[in-house]
């Protein structure tokens, strides 16, 4: 089968970076599928691994953590799925990723495709639909809406800052914070059209990250919030973020800052949460099947018009030059949204 991989942790603007190799097709274990993959999109994920991370000598690794496609067989302990069903996910960190024509994957870590998405519209939402969910409901435990607070003009609970609410969690986050909690929502950004994409997302209020965000909450008549979630340079903007979260709050984060003096949270009892939505697969927790299940839940909200996609750029089919492409777009930090890619051109398909 044809993928795209690398063989040695190269900058993006080298053309061996990443390379279009052809690779025996994936074995399936017991609780496996085998996909046919018909989209993927990138994520920061990707762009981490390939800059840190040396392949076994003269071996290929294939990056990749989100997908969508038809199943095209079944391993002999598979419960919930059927070979033509179409699914979508954000795999193992662990395993070979999604960027080749048929890929292997736990069920567990599985959900049916939402029916009123396109495949690439599908394939921008699997890593950044659980890591915003988790971080949510299974970190921050934020519970259930009470009231109807995705009409309310303010909110009707407690206050969540989002520090980078344009980029791919943020713009899941946003969405699922403003349907699914009471919370009143603030997102940070720094340009116009990601201002307006925060508030277009849920957001009641947008401010800038590039300036200090006390005085602008002040003039919101914010003078304090309950929880932040971090979600890039958290490194650059913890200490302001510690100095705005009331006593007793919450602080969660996604990013890998290379220092994080956890000694500020001390005074205020403030309590840290690291989001890392691979965790499940990597250590097959007792429930590893939560993401089957949220990722079903969050297919019947894009289904039910409460959640939509956040495809911002479609690069074409899977190659390397154009998945080249898409880890430089990841890394100039500016990117809004998820930028996807198709399945490889139909006429190099092999059937298994």
């Amino acid at each position: 089968m044809k993928a795209v991989a690398y063989f040695n942790p190269l900058p993006i603007t080298d053309d061996a970076a990443l390379q279009d190799v052809a690779l025996p097709m994936p074995a399936i274990g017991a609780r496996d599928l085998l996909v046919r993959v018909a989209a993927v999109s990138v994520n920061p994920a990707d762009t981490k691994v390939r800059a840190s991370a040396q392949p076994e000598a003269g071996q290929a690794k294939v990056l990749g953590w989100d997908a969508v496609g038809t199943v095209e067989a079944v391993g002999s302990a598979v419960a919930y799925f059927k070979p033509g069903d179409r699914v979508y996910y954000a795999g193992d960190i662990t395993r070979a990723g999604t960027n080749a024509e048929f890929h292997a994957v736990d069920e567990r870590i599985v959900g049916l495709a939402p029916r009123s998405l396109s495949d690439t519209e599908a394939a921008a939402l699997p890593l950044t639909a659980i890591t915003a969910w988790e971080l949510l409901f299974d970190r921050l435990k934020v519970p259930a809406r009470a009231t109807d607070a995705a009409n309310a003009p303010d909110g009707g609970g407690k206050t969540l800052l989002v520090i980078g609410g344009a980029g791919g969690v943020g713009s899941i986050l946003l969405q699922l914070a403003r349907q699914r909690t009471d919370l009143k929502i603030i997102a940070t950004a720094s340009r116009p059209e990601t201002r307006q994409w925060c508030l277009e997302l849920g957001a009641h209020h947008v401010i800038d990250h590039s300036q200090p965000l006390a005085a602008q909450l002040q003039s919101l008549d914010i003078d304090a919030v309950d929880m932040v979630a971090s979600l890039t340079q958290t490194e650059q903007h913890f200490a302001a973020a510690v100095a705005l979260l009331r006593p007793q709050g919450q602080f969660a984060l996604i990013d890998d800052p290379k220092h994080l003096d956890a000694m500020q949270l001390k005074r205020k009892s403030i309590s840290l949460h690291w989001e890392f939505m691979f965790t499940r697969s990597m250590f097959e927790t007792a429930d590893i099947g939560q993401q089957r299940e949220l990722l079903n839940a969050v297919a019947a909200m894009v289904d039910a018009g409460q959640l939509k996609t956040t495809v911002q750029a479609d690069l074409g089919p899977i190659n390397a030059a154009n998945v080249r492409r898409a880890h430089a777009m990841i890394e100039t930090g500016r990117s809004q949204g998820k930028v996807v890619l198709k399945g490889f051109a139909p006429e190099t398909m092999n059937r298994p």
